[in-house]
Parts: C-alpha cells; structure tokens; sequence
C-alpha cells in the first residue's frame, strides 16, 4: 500500500475516478499541461487527454459557470479555484445559480459538479493566497462543504464528493499538502459525506476541528496527556452538513468542548457549534464552550501569518483554563 501526502492522494482520487467515469473531466487554471499550481493534477492531461483536463482562461466566475453548464448537461466536472482567496469572483455563481439548481428545478435538474479550493494559511504565501472564509460558504443553501485532514480522508472524501448528485465544495488545507504521509489503497472505497471521524478518544474534554487545525489539536492532546488530560478530537471532515450526532455525543461524554478554526473569530463556525452545544448539551457541560480562532483582521502578510494562525500552544493554553473553570 503506497505511503502518500494529500497532494498524492487528491491525485489518485482523481484519476481513479476520470478512469471508472467518461463523464468526469477536470477544468481550471493550468490544471493541464502544469499540473495546477500545486502539482495536484500533474500528469492527468498527459494520461487521459486535453478533451477531459481542460485549461481555462484566469477567470473564476467562468470556471464556476462553465462547470455548472456541463453539470446540468450531465457530466461530472471538477473545478479548481487556485486559491480560496480567488473564489470572491465566483461567488455569485455558486451562491447565485450552483446551489439553486435542484430547487429552482423543483428536483428535475441537479448539479453534481465539485469546486476544489486550496485554503488557509502557513506557507507564507502573498495576499489573497491564505483565506479561510468556509463560515460564508456554510451559509448558504445548495452546497456541500468537505474538508480532508489527512490523505485517506482526501482520497476517500473525494470520490464520494465526485460522484454526489449534488454540488461540493472541496476545501483543501495546502498547510499540510505535503506535510503528512498516509498509507492510501489504490482503490479504496469512497468515504460517506456529513460524517465526522473521532481521531484520538478521551474522557476529559472535546476538541472539535477541521483542516489543518486537526493536526495542531493532535499536538496539544499529546502536551495535555502528559499533564493528566485525556483529550478527545473530533475532526468533522464535512462542514456542511454538520455531523450534529457526533459533535453532541463527545460533549455529552467529556462535558467539555473547545472549537478550533483559523477563519476569523466573529460569526465564525465555532459560533454554531457553541449554540449547538448549548442546545444539545448544556447540562452535561462543566464549563463554558471556548474557542480559540483566527483574528477579526484580513489574514496577515507572510512575516505575520503565525500571530494569526492558531497553534498547539494556543490551545494547550485554552484547554489549561478549561480544565479549571
């Protein structure tokens, strides 16, 4: 079984699926003969042809569009924004038109497109690289938002996000691109969207995040459990819609919960998580939901990135105060 970062793994998603379906092709910018921007789609032109990997002009709003045109055809498209922060332009696409579809239709037409999205922060990259803006995409109708944490989950999230009868919006951590490698099996089943994975159990307190905020909560639970605090993760892989169940039932456990994201702090999805903990779970709690986030500022320019990014440290800290509330 090969050991694969997430760039590798999105790749073999990607090819397995352009091989068992001729309706799926690949559009966006120099996804082509470059192999997009990350190297993500490299060598895919080369394998199955120009016809199905398709370069496009710089022009998000036409991507979007144009892969809203053939899904409706009935193909299978998978557009690439290059970066989150180049989304703006298309938005009205997807919020206007690509999350209407099936209701505008009253159920005679879906869109089963996907919109691939690198995001986030922490490779230093120049401004409109970094964004994090997946609260603005959660709010609104008609889409489903997934987020890998890992290689198998980008592999196996993928596919299921590929063949949904409906449009996705998959958001990929580039922090940790190449940061990870995962033993991914050639051929592995899709993973079910709208379920969260529970990523190491514990007894004393949740932590709910997605990305690469997962990865940095698995650092702080090693520091906590070496201080007596058994920490449970809870990586929610899909954003929209949320896994309710399994949020509700680590915090009914644990009756502790801290959100982690990178996007900005205020209307943030951590603010919906913390009322749905309120809701579902106020009197298992043992202390206040708590959130440790980005910054209500636009995302800082590379010398600046790690002020603004959460870390381990952060939430250590955060756990510390929790632990004695």
């Amino acid at each position: 079984m090969p050991s694969l970062n997430l760039v590798e793994a999105i790749n073999l998603a990607l090819r397995e699926e352009l091989a068992r379906d001729p309706d799926v092709l690949l559009l966006g910018e120099d996804v082509g003969l470059e192999g997009g921007v990350f190297r993500v789609t490299e060598g895919l032109q080369q394998a199955f042809g120009a016809g199905r990997i398709i370069d496009t002009p710089l022009a998000e709003s036409g991507i979007v569009g144009v892969a809203l045109g053939l899904a409706l055809l009935g193909l299978r498209p998978v557009a690439e924004i290059q970066f989150m922060g180049f989304l703006p332009p298309a938005l009205d696409q997807i919020i206007s038109h690509v999350g209407r579809y099936r209701h505008r239709s009253r159920g005679v037409y879906s869109a089963p497109l996907v919109i691939r999205l690198p995001y986030g922060g922490g490779i230093h990259a120049p401004e409109h690289h970094s964004e994090s803006i997946e609260a603005m995409l959660v709010h609104t109708p008609g889409i489903k938002v997934v987020v890998p944490s890992s290689p198998a989950d980008a592999c196996g999230l993928l596919k299921s996000a590929i063949r949904d009868p409906d449009p996705v919006l998959f958001l990929e951590p580039k922090r940790i691109y190449r940061a990870v490698r995962e033993e991914v099996a050639e051929g592995m089943e899709p993973i079910p969207l709208g379920r969260a994975r529970q990523v190491r159990s514990g007894r004393d307190l949740t932590v709910i995040a997605w990305g690469a905020m997962v990865r940095e909560a698995q650092k702080a639970a090693e520091t906590l459990a070496a201080e007596g605090v058994e920490t449970e993760i809870i990586d929610l892989r899909t954003l929209s819609p949320l896994d309710t169940g399994a949020i509700l039932a680590s915090v009914r456990r644990t009756g502790r919960c801290l959100v982690v994201h990178e996007a900005a702090r205020t209307a943030g999805l951590g603010a919906e998580i913390s009322a749905l903990v309120m809701e579902g779970a106020l009197l298992q709690l043992k202390s206040p939901v708590a959130r440790i986030t980005g910054f209500d500022t636009v995302m800082p320019l590379p010398r600046g990135e790690h002020f603004y990014l959460p870390d381990a440290g952060r939430i250590v800290r955060a756990a510390r105060e929790i632990m004695s509330f």
